[in-house]
């Protein structure tokens, strides 16, 4: 795991704490839908049709997302048990996510 990674998973693990990330699949589905959502990610380990379902909801909704970890790592990062998906609900948390997210993978957007 890159040094970019672990801050990543460190983000979200400070996020948890702050109280400005949901996860679980019906709040994380909760959240998209009610604007709550400002960033979505995808773990890498999700399965076609959840990856499918929420996509979906993030493109209709207009929500940010991006693919990134594993379940476990995510749900070791945030201090609860594997995790398919999270959403990070402030700007500021989200927008200091995709800026060391972008490091990694360059064409992301910004958060506006």
């Amino acid at each position: 795991m890159t040094d970019n990674n672990n801050m990543l998973y460190s983000l979200m693990g400070m996020c948890q704490k702050a109280g400005k990330l949901v996860s679980g699949n019906e709040t994380v589905e909760s959240a998209v839908k009610s604007g709550k959502a400002v960033l979505l990610i995808i773990a890498e380990d999700i399965g076609d049709s959840m990856l499918k379902k929420l996509s979906d909801k993030a493109e209709f909704y207009g929500v940010e997302t991006v693919r990134f970890g594993l379940k476990d790592l995510i749900g070791q990062s945030i201090g609860k048990g594997p995790r398919s998906a999270v959403v990070i609900t402030d700007k500021g948390f989200a927008k200091s996510f995709l800026a060391k997210y972008q490091t990694q993978h360059p064409g992301v957007n910004n958060i506006g």
